[in-house]
């Protein structure tokens, strides 16, 4: 059975024990629009606990707000029991839930095209809150007073620009107002919460718009204050006749592939983000930014560890931001310094990065391609990769643990990866005749 059939067994089980059950929220916004959606929410007028009674595997992971997880069949299913809710304080979650019927249920939503009901069974749309007609205009839109329902949970701010951007709809302009007028709230919202919501806002293929949107929005000064700086620093037209940093990270966004990296619209974003701060124009009249890499590199992982991104994703788009700059002298390297970086375990999202920063700036990609030959051959050559030596061989010829072991170690590997030996036996006599053993 699909997940969607798997949900319609689900509803129907509760609409044969005598409740009122529909599907909701995003799964019949996306159905309506003719895409597949990726989970399905259901409401329904029973209680946790009749609920619970009618499943055999269940999770009470909001019970207190009338949310079970039902577990069926490997797919997780959240069945919201109707409410009404009262009495925020922190800007995230009601003081006060009090069970309802499906109509009030809509109305406490956040955007019209999110509080559309479907009965699956009954092929009936239940609109209480105008979502179709939001849905058929390309219409983002609070239910209600956009003032209350951004009172109520400050993270829909965001989620505001984040469904406008992924639908490719336009914000209501009462409803960007009150964005705008409150975007400093959203500074109260746990940092995971924000980084979570910008994960998916700068999700191929809508990246770019969602930038502009966060802009527009005043958004962008409180979740990312290090990108406002790069609007209007400006870039020597000659390798970047895009114009300012900005525009540079934007053209980027846009031509991220479908199946980036997760990564990826993080690199993008901060591979320049020191530019600003290291700007000067030298006596040739261009503008330079040295060491903006190994300072940006700074800056991407503090900025990431503000977001509680994960310790090894910090590492791998700081590494990313760092190294970004070395590819312009690929065709110029040692083989042994070249293959070396070939072999980096994030090179792919390195060369992806690379890819783009050509094809958002000067269009030229020789160098990319120059790499993903060296990176075939390479793979090519497996003689190439397996390490000749190890320590205990050192270690067998009277060579001590340390420095020296060490460095023998490493002049090795270049030498196999400049193809000066191949051998273990070629290695080991090269130890010899270097340590004159």
């Amino acid at each position: 059975m699909t997940q969607r059939e798997i949900a319609i067994e689900i509803l129907k089980r509760l609409q044969q024990a005598g409740h009122e059950a529909f599907f909701v929220g995003g799964c019949v916004r996306d159905e309506l629009r003719g895409v597949i959606p990726q989970d399905y929410d259901i409401a329904t007028g029973a209680h946790p606990e009749q609920v619970q009674a009618l499943f055999f595997k269940t999770v009470g992971v909001g019970k207190n707000y009338g949310v079970i997880i039902v577990l069926q069949d490997g797919w997780q299913f959240e069945i919201a029991t109707f409410r009404a809710e009262d009495g925020y304080q922190d800007g995230r979650r009601p003081t006060e839930v009090q069970f309802s019927d499906a109509k009030t249920d809509a109305s406490r939503r956040d955007f019209t095209v999110n509080g559309l009901f479907f009965d699956p069974v009954a092929d009936t749309v239940h609109d209480w809150v105008e979502g179709q007609k939001d849905l058929k205009q390309g219409v983002i839109r609070t239910i209600g007073h956009p003032e209350e329902r951004f009172a109520e949970d400050h993270l829909r701010l965001l989620r505001a620009i984040r469904f406008a951007a992924q639908l490719d709809y336009h914000i209501e302009p009462v409803t960007l107002a009150a964005v705008q007028a409150q975007a400093a709230l959203i500074a109260t919202i746990s940092a995971e919460r924000v980084r979570d919501e910008l994960c998916k806002l700068f999700s191929p293929p809508h990246a770019a718009r969602g930038l502009d949107l966060l802009l527009e929005s005043g958004l962008l000064e409180h979740v990312l204050p290090e990108l406002v700086a790069t609007i209007d620093c400006d870039q020597s037209p000659d390798f970047h006749p895009e114009g300012s940093v900005f525009n540079h990270i934007r053209l980027m966004l846009s031509l991220m592939p479908k199946d980036a990296s997760h990564l990826l619209p993080w690199t993008v974003l901060l591979h320049d983000i020191a530019k600003p701060q290291t700007s000067s124009v030298g006596e040739d009249g261009r503008i330079h930014f040295y060491a903006h890499e190994k300072i940006g590199a700074e800056m991407a992982e503090n900025i990431l560890r503000r977001l509680r991104f994960p310790r090894a994703d910090i590492e791998a788009a700081a590494q990313t931001v760092c190294h970004h700059m070395q590819f312009k002298d690929a065709k110029k390297m040692r083989k042994a310094t070249l293959r070396r970086m070939l072999l980096r375990s994030n090179f792919d999202l390195e060369l992806e990065q690379h890819r783009l920063d050509c094809l958002g700036s000067h269009g030229k990609l020789d160098i990319y391609e120059f790499l993903c030959e060296q990176k075939l051959f390479l793979e090519e050559k497996p003689v190439l990769l397996a390490p000749l030596v190890n320590g205990k061989d050192l270690l067998d010829l009277g060579i001590e643990s340390g420095p020296l072991m060490g460095k023998l170690l490493d002049e090795i590997t270049d030498k196999q990866l400049s193809e000066e030996f191949s051998t273990r036996e070629e290695a080991l006599n090269w130890v010899k005749e270097k340590t004159a053993l």
